[in-house]
């Protein structure tokens, strides 16, 4: 296969919790997903791309979408909950004209979406572990996108689809890193490293599920079946499945890759994978589209918008109203 001269030439998922950075030597799955970590930076290495874009849950925003646009962020990052594995120094190498681009190619399709550019400014635990164990001497550029935590699946794709603008519009060779675990369940009291495992043996049975598309180049049905795959692993309403909307709008939303899952394993309930996705010519090719596709932002529906009075007159008297039909949460 010709290697491509432009666009998303690679998509990676990887785990954001700080173990395979700081600690691996703990436990013999935090140090086998090191290993993948440092196997999944050779093959980046070996495509020789210009970008490194990394779109990781542990960055939320509020309101948009913020891009780190700082050429050279730097500061001594601590876990928020890991703080007892130590510090986390860093100094990044950030592609601001790519992330002015993406910015507005956000813009375009109707997002809000901003820059954030200043000394000190909290770069994401995820971030920093992709960043120094994928790209540890900053030979690649990089940028940063958050993961909106009130955006719907339409909104993500739309995020996704801007990313591939802007990486098409420069004419660049990038790699989409998603920063995301698989199942999330931590363990809510300190463990012993030794004796990390999977949360339950559901969440497991559903990563290798995930794991098994993956590697078969599915990413297109992994996005489809998103919500599904959310409500079995994953605690409501804390942190959506959204990592597969945006890398397969970003990428193509097909199922022609090449997949490869370096490894899986524990990492303090969690499911923690690295893998690669990389476009081929043919691959499973079939998909159902079991959800609308959609190429601009048009905004939240009337959520905020004031009620007619007679619905709010029933509404204060106590009157019942039917739930919405099935389907009608895009959330």
């Amino acid at each position: 296969m010709d290697t491509p001269q432009s666009g998303f030439i690679k998509g990676l998922l990887v785990p954001g919790l700080p173990q395979p950075l700081l600690a691996p030597e703990q436990n013999e799955g935090w140090m086998r997903l090191r290993r993948a970590f440092e196997a999944a930076r050779d093959e980046i290495a070996a495509a020789k791309p210009d970008l490194l874009l990394i779109y990781s849950v542990m960055w939320p925003s509020i309101i948009g979408h913020q891009i780190q646009s700082h050429p050279s962020p730097k500061w001594v990052h601590v876990d928020e909950l890991f703080h007892d594995l130590g510090s986390m120094p860093y100094e990044f190498r950030v592609d601001s004209e790519f992330s002015h681009g993406f910015e507005s190619a956000a813009r375009e399709r109707g997002l809000t979406a901003r820059c954030v550019a200043y000394d000190g400014f909290p770069i994401d635990t995820g971030s920093v572990v992709a960043l120094k164990l994928l790209n540890p001497d900053n030979a690649i550029p990089a940028s940063i996108v958050s993961s909106n935590i009130y955006a719907d699946r339409a909104e993500t794709i739309v995020l996704g689809k801007a990313a591939a603008d802007a990486v098409a519009a420069q004419g660049k060779r990038a790699v989409a890193v998603v920063v995301s675990t698989l199942s999330n369940r931590l363990f809510t009291e300190f463990i012993d490293p030794a004796d990390d495992c999977i949360h339950s043996k559901k969440d497991d049975e559903w990563n290798r599920k995930m794991l098994e598309f993956l590697a078969a180049g599915r990413l297109e049905d992994v996005a489809q079946l998103s919500r599904s795959i959310h409500e079995q692993v994953r605690v409501k309403k804390v942190v959506n499945f959204k990592p597969m909307w945006w890398l397969s709008a970003a990428m193509g939303q097909h199922n022609n890759y090449q997949g490869h899952v370096y490894d899986y394993a524990a990492l303090y309930g969690t499911g923690g994978a690295v893998v690669s996705l990389t476009p081929v010519p043919q691959g499973v090719g079939e998909k159902e589209f079991d959800e609308d596709d959609v190429e601009h932002w048009q905004g939240d529906r009337q959520v905020l918008d004031s009620e007619d009075e007679q619905t709010a007159t029933r509404r204060a008297a106590g009157a019942s109203f039917p739930a919405p039909p099935n389907g009608a949460d895009d959330s």
